[in-house]
């Protein structure tokens, strides 16, 4: 069965609930001023976005388009969710089938506008694509003027983190440490996290570099899994120096 996009809408609200898109709307600041402003949720739970996704994979390149572009926030999420499953299809098949994909999801980069739909997404389908690939592109997308974009170069690089890799990991960390949005202090804290779970002297040495000028939310991301005395040893560098980074307020 080839679902249309009116199908998958109509199945989407039958699993929505209006107390977790109240919940969702103030989660996702989507107030006005607020990064997420104007976005609209049905109030569709991960677990069910999940089922959706496997359930409705047989659609048009046009439906996917119309998810993709949805005012439905979820939609999104769904739509976003059955690209990593029809790029995990594709890449079984062949590299070529699989590049496809890929392209089509950069398209989509404009749409791409909350952080739990990069989060979802990047690392599962630009990562793998990247993988034995050059991956020039990250540090373009690292200087890009749309945070979204830079959040995905970052998080894009936990597929080579899971692999060992964690060249790009620190090197787009170092670009990035002087963002001025606090989403992005997060992403770069968490990947540094995530590299120091596969070799933690290499991030306590990007740490003695950098913990006394990085952004501090930055920092407690990346010292999340250090043991007590050695969070306060960063911690104290940081006071000590003073939040003099450029992206402090």
């Amino acid at each position: 069965m080839q679902w249309s996009y009116n199908q998958v809408l109509a199945f989407a609200k039958k699993s929505s609930s209006k107390k977790v898109a109240q919940s969702s709307s103030r989660f996702f600041k989507s107030g006005k001023g607020e990064y997420g402003e104007g976005m609209k949720f049905l109030g569709v739970r991960a677990a069910d976005q999940t089922k959706i996704a496997k359930q409705c994979m047989q659609v048009s390149q046009a439906t996917r388009k119309k998810m993709l572009t949805s005012e439905w926030h979820e939609i999104k999420l769904i739509g976003l969710r059955l690209m990593v499953l029809l790029y995990q299809e594709k890449a079984k098949q062949s590299r070529a089938s699989a590049a496809k994909i890929y392209k089509e999801y950069l398209g989509y980069f404009p749409h791409i506008n909350n952080w739990d739909l990069v989060d979802v997404s990047c690392h599962k389908v630009i990562g793998p694509e990247l993988e034995e690939k050059s991956r020039k592109v990250l540090y373009k997308w690292a200087r890009s003027r749309n945070m979204w974009v830079r959040r995905i170069s970052m998080v894009s690089t936990w597929h080579f983190i899971r692999m060992g890799e964690l060249d790009d990991c620190f090197s787009l960390a170092e670009l990035l440490l002087g963002d001025s949005h606090d989403l992005m202090h997060k992403a770069v804290g968490w990947m540094l996290r995530e590299a120091g779970k596969k070799d933690r002297k290499r991030l306590n040495r990007f740490l003695d570099k950098y913990a006394p000028t990085m952004p501090r939310v930055t920092l407690r991301y990346a010292i999340e899994r250090h043991t007590e005395g050695r969070r306060k040893i960063y911690l104290a560098a940081k006071k000590k120096q003073g939040d003099k980074s450029p992206c402090s307020s």
